[in-house]
């Protein structure tokens, strides 16, 4: 267990290292710079101008002290600062994470909520009437792009109820905000509750075909201790999966569902910065999402074990 978390540590860190280098190359290999937008737009035909602005960013240094001086600023937990807000990075990024971690928690909550004991009920009732409907219902949830669905439910609230449900103010409670994003966590959930429901059907269908489930019925068990304590335990190592995988979508995966519905949460604020060649805004928020995948991917190997006690990862 210890050789195990010690190889997954080290695993980690050096996938995050890669990462900060991919960034960091890939972002300064996309033609234009900040400075090239700010002297566009500001209408500035001097060359020395553009140096000086350069010159202030501090984009004529060597790309490796630059990269230097960004992992040094993060070991210390200084992000730089925003080159068009000219304001720290911290200060932009810290308000936006709560409202994407809050949207992104809803939609998975909603996704397991609903697919896997869905899924469950469509595979013990595979061939059934419940069962085609099910199926019919996941296939449309992934069909329906979340962003198309998203403007389906805006205009269908405009006609029904006169209001648009969209992040439009600050909300001054808990519960306010818990409302303003059920739509959007509801629009998003649909698609990966289709996607859990459907490989838990499957999953199940898989294990309950299984020598040991006929086993267990032979030997009088009931069909709920069957299909709950014996099956459903071993068919959900691949639904976690699949599960670990949606979480680490949802992180930077609500680009379009943010704007859709107007909330200002990372998503929406790494395009903007994106267009605006904002390096340090880019360079954190993507290293910040890295780092979600990677913790995911390690919480996803700790449920393995949990789930499975067979698996020796330590040997």
């Amino acid at each position: 267990m210890g050789a195990y978390l010690t190889r997954r540590f080290l695993l980690m860190v050096l996938t995050l290292f890669g990462m900060s280098v991919l960034i960091f190359v890939m972002l300064r290999l996309v033609p234009g710079n900040i400075a090239d937008i700010l002297v566009d737009a500001a209408g500035i035909a001097d060359p020395k101008e553009k140096a000086k602005i350069i010159h202030e960013l501090g984009l004529d240094r060597p790309i490796i002290e630059q990269y230097g001086q960004w992992i040094g600023g993060l070991a210390r937990g200084d992000l730089g600062f925003a080159y068009v807000s000219e304001r720290p990075a911290l200060e932009e990024i810290a308000p936006r994470i709560p409202i994407s971690a809050k949207l992104a928690g809803m939609a998975l909550l909603l996704s397991v909520l609903i697919g896997v004991p869905f899924g469950v009920i469509s595979a013990v009732r595979q061939n059934t009437a419940l069962d085609y409907f099910l199926r019919v219902i996941s296939l449309s949830g992934l069909s329906l792009p979340s962003f198309w669905l998203g403007l389906l439910v805006l205009m269908a609230s405009v006609h029904w109820f006169g209001t648009i449900p969209i992040y439009s103010n600050e909300p001054r409670s808990f519960l306010q905000e818990v409302g303003l994003l059920s739509i959007p966590a509801a629009v998003v959930g649909f698609r990966s509750s289709a996607l859990v429901m459907r490989l838990t059907r499957s999953s199940m269908l898989e294990v309950l075909r299984q020598d040991y489930i006929r086993t267990a019925r032979s030997k009088g068990a009931s069909q709920t201790s069957v299909n709950y304590d014996h099956a459903l335990r071993n068919a959900l190592l691949p639904v976690v999966t699949i599960i670990g995988i949606e979480a680490a979508f949802l992180v930077g995966g609500l680009i379009v569902t943010e704007t859709v519905f107007n909330i200002p949460g990372v998503a929406r604020f790494l395009v903007e910065a994106i267009l605006w060649r904002d390096y340090p805004i880019v360079q954190n928020l993507v290293m910040l999402i890295a780092f979600v995948v990677v913790m995911v991917n390690f919480l996803v190997d700790m449920a393995y074990m949990a789930l499975d006690p067979r698996i020796k990862y330590a040997d």
